[in-house]
């Protein structure tokens, strides 16, 4: 990896952990966690737009002590180590490999991601999540901007491994 390349990835990284973090202290210092959420809009939370093509969406301040959708809420240590491993060998295979190269966009946002979700829980002992949509009636789990870049990063990978799979099946001419 050049030097170029390297500063990018940091660049992409820092921005996203930096936006992560700017945005659960703010949730964290002007809106209360909330227990339960009401049924009705905003569901205990801010307001950001309703019935907008059938989707709501609101901001909240929720506490996560699990994974994704809160699972595994009773292990909080052993995901805490997971996540942790997790980050490393992500980081390991980024700069050592070769195969990387093509995967680096995607995989600095998995790690910047997993940064933000693991610097929670040192700075505040859970994950703190707040963004809530609605699409059509479904209740989508509550998220934050390393939930995002996760997601959004696992999303290109598999974009990328599919649409290499279909090149890699057509006949050379």
């Amino acid at each position: 990896m050049t030097w170029k390349n390297g500063l990018q990835l940091l660049l992409v990284l820092v921005s996203i952990l930096l936006v992560d973090c700017v945005s659960k202290g703010l949730i964290n210092f002007y809106i209360k966690p909330i227990e339960h959420a009401p049924s009705f809009f905003p569901y205990g939370g801010v307001a950001v737009f309703q019935n907008f093509l059938g989707v709501d969406f609101c901001i909240h301040h929720v506490t996560n002590r699990g994974a994704a959708w809160g699972v595994g809420g009773g292990m909080q240590d052993l995901l805490m180590l997971v996540r942790i491993m997790v980050v490393i060998g992500l980081i390991f295979y980024l700069v050592l490999s070769s195969k990387a190269r093509e995967h680096r966009f995607p995989l600095a946002m998995i790690i910047a991601g997993g940064l933000g979700n693991i610097l929670d829980y040192f700075i505040y002992g859970h994950v703190i999540d707040m963004f809530h949509l609605i699409f059509w009636g479904y209740s989508y789990p509550v998220f934050n901007v390393a939930d995002s870049a996760i997601f959004i990063g696992i999303v290109w990978l598999l974009f990328h491994s599919f649409s290499s799979r279909k090149q890699d099946a057509l006949p050379q001419t």
